[in-house]
């Protein structure tokens, strides 16, 4: 049921499953960006041991936090966006 008692299109539906993943794949590649950037030169070359320990503890957890965070703007974007400014009308920018 939608917020104002209609049951939701097959359409509606559809483009609710593409937008899921569109934002897990989205912060799925972000995440391991940042993943890469940050661990990435700890794993490569030798740095002093506390640089790597903060570098090798900071991307996960940088990583983790930027895929969450890309994940639930993008699902809320797309709820505002599909949601018209009154009932029963949509705002097509006329």
């Amino acid at each position: 049921m939608t917020r104002y008692g209609g049951r939701r299109s097959q359409a509606a539906r559809d483009a609710i499953t593409v937008e899921i993943g569109y934002a897990l794949c989205s912060a799925a590649f972000a995440a391991a960006v940042v993943l890469g950037a940050v661990t990435g030169p700890a794993l490569l070359f030798e740095l002093p041991g506390a640089l790597e320990t903060v570098l090798r503890h900071t991307g996960p957890l940088l990583a983790t936090l930027l895929f969450a965070v890309r994940t639930v703007s993008v699902l809320i974007r797309f709820r505002r966006a599909d949601q018209p400014g009154r009932p029963g009308r949509t705002d097509h920018g006329s």
